[in-house]
C-alpha cells in the first residue's frame, strides 16, 4: 500500500488504512521511542538559547503537534493532531494559541461530526486576520473511513467554519498545508485523484469556499502523493512529491514540480533513489532564496547505508545540487515533514532522528546549514521534558526561532504529548 508520509505516525497509533510505519521499519530505522525509554534518560544540559516553552498536556489541551506555528501580533498560533494515548477519547485534534505568558489557549477542538474536520496535520496561514488550515480527517464524505478531509477557517478568537469537505473521489483526500496568494488559497492532497492512481492533487479554494481543481498527480512521468506545502515564485507554484518521477525505488523517489496557478504543471527534477547522492522521498515543501529554491529529502546522500536525507537546492530551471547529507550520528538523520527557513541567508531546519551520540536517543535536531553546505547543530533533543523528534517547520520571529516536537514534554501521553519552544541561533 502506499504511504501517506503525514500520517506515519497516526497509522502507528492505529490506523489501518495509510501506511508509513512499515515504510520506515522496513528500511532499518530504529522504532520510535516508548514512554519508559523517554522516561529513563537524562535531558542534556540544555543551552541557555533553547527553551521549553509549553508542554502539552492530552486530551482536549492538545497533544502532538504535527505542523508548524505562525505569529500573530505577538501571539504563536499552532494545530496539535490529537491525543494518541488515548485513541477513542480527544483525538480529533485542537486549533491552538501560546501567548508571550506562555499560557495554552484551545481555540477550537474538533468533533466527530460530519459538520466538522479532525487531526489537523498542517500549518495556519493568516489571511487578513482569519486563520486557514487543512484537518486530514473529518468532513460530510462517507466515501473514507473517517471523512476524506476539511479546509476550515478560524478566528482568533475561535468562531471555526467549515469551508469545504473532500469526497475521496476525482477532488483529493488528505488535503496538506495552504498558501495564500493574493488572497485565494492553494494546496495539494496526498491522494484522491484520478481513479487508477489515487496520486493526489492540486487544488485552490477561495476564503469563501470555492473549490477548484487544479491538477491531477500520477500521469507517467509525473509525481505522486505530494506532502509538504506549496511556495509561490514570481508567478508560479512550486512543491514536491513524495513519490513518483523516473528515479530507482519501487514507486519513484519522488519530484520537484511546479505549475501555474491555473494547474499547468511539469516536472522540474526527479530524485535517483535512497542510495544515491541526490536524496530521496521530500516530504518538506521548498523555500525561496533569491530566486533559489532549497529543501530536504528524508532518505539519500551519500553518508549512510541507505541514505540519512539531504538538504538541497534546486533552481527554477531544475538543476539540483545536494548542499549536505546527514551522517545519522550527532548531526541528525531524517528531516522528516520539516522544511527549511531563511533567515539572513542562513538556513534552519530540524531533522527527527539522531542526534545525542550516545545510543538508542533518535530525539532529533535543530541545525543551520549555510548555502555552500557548512552544517551546524543547534540543539539536540534529549526526550523526557526536553521535546522529541521535531516533524514542523520552524518560525524566525524578531531573531528567535520557534517550533515545535511531536514526543516528549509531559508523560500524560506514551512517549509524551509533544512540545513548543524556542531558540536563540
Amino acid at each position: 500500500m502506499v504511504s501517506l508520509v503525514r500520517l506515519a505516525l497516526s497509522i502507528c497509533a492505529g490506523s489501518a488504512f495509510l501506511v508509513g510505519c512499515a515504510l520506515r521499519q522496513a528500511q532499518g530505522e530504529g522504532e520510535l521511542p516508548n514512554a519508559v525509554q523517554i522516561a529513563a534518560r537524562q535531558a542534556a544540559p540544555a543551552s541557555k538559547r533553547y527553551e521549553v516553552l509549553y508542554r502539552f498536556q492530552g486530551g482536549f489541551a492538545g497533544a502532538h503537534p504535527e505542523s508548524g506555528l505562525i505569529a500573530v501580533n505577538g501571539t504563536l498560533y499552532g494545530t496539535s493532531f490529537g491525543d494518541l494515548g488515548r485513541p477513542n477519547r480527544h483525538a480529533n485534534g485542537t486549533v491552538y494559541s501560546i501567548d508571550a505568558s506562555r499560557a495554552e489557549n484551545v481555540l477550537h477542538a474538533f468533533r466527530r461530526i460530519p459538520s466538522d474536520g479532525q487531526r489537523p496535520q498542517g500549518g495556519l496561514v493568516n489571511v487578513n486576520g482569519t486563520l486557514y488550515g487543512t484537518t486530514v480527517y473529518g468532513g460530510s464524505s462517507s466515501a473514507c473511513a473517517y471523512g476524506c478531509g476539511t479546509v476550515f477557517s478560524i478566528t482568533p478568537s475561535g468562531n471555526e467554519r467549515l469551508l469545504y469537505s473532500f469526497t475521496g473521489g476525482i477532488d483529493g483526500q488528505y488535503p496538506n498545508s495552504l498558501i495564500d496568494v493574493d488572497g485565494t488559497l492553494y494546496g495539494t492532497t496526498a491522494y484522491g485523484g484520478v481513479a487508477n492512481c489515487v496520486c493526489g492533487t492540486l487544488f485552490s479554494i477561495s476564503t469563501s469556499g470555492k473549490f477548484t481543481l487544479l491538477h491531477d498527480f500520477g500521469s507517467k512521468g509525473d509525481g505522486s502523493q505530494p506532502n509538504g506545502g506549496l511556495t509561490y515564485v514570481n508567478g508560479a507554484l512550486y512543491g514536491t512529491t513524495y513519490y513518483g518521477g523516473t528515479g530507482a525505488c519501487g514507486q519513484g523517489c519522488g519530484t520537484v514540480f511546479t505549475t501555474s496557478t491555473s494547474g499547468k504543471e511539469r516536472v522540474l527534477y526527479s530524485f535517483a533513489g535512497w542510495y544515491a547522492k541526490d536524496g530521496a522521498w521530500p516530504a518538506a515543501g521548498l523555500i525561496d532564496v533569491n530566486g533559489a529554491l532549497y529543501g530536504t529529502t528524508e532518505y539519500g546522500g551519500s553518508r549512510c547505508t541507505e541514505g540519512c536525507g539531504t538538504v538541497f537546492s534546486i533552481t527554477t530551471s531544475g538543476m539540483e545540487k545536494v548542499l549536505y547529507s546527514f551522517a545519522g550520528g550527532s548531526d541528525g538523520a531524517s528531516p522528516y515533514l520539516a522544511g527549511l527557513i531563511d533567515v539572513n541567508g542562513t538556513l534552519y531546519g530540524t531533522t527527527s532522528q539522531a542526534g545525542l551520540p550516545h545510543a538508542g536517543c533518535v530525539c532529533g535536531t535543530v541545525f543551520s546549514v549555510s548555502t555552500n553546505g557548512k552544517e551546524k547543530v543547534l540543539h539536540r533533543f534529549a526526550g523526557g521534558s526536553d521535546g522529541a523528534e521535531p516533524f514542523a517547520d520552524l518560525i524566525d520571529v524578531n531573531g528567535t526561532l520557534y517550533g515545535t516536537t511531536f514526543y516528549g514534554g509531559t508523560a500524560t501521553c506514551p512517549s509524551g504529548c509533544g512540545t513548543v519552544f524556542s531558540l536563540v541561533p
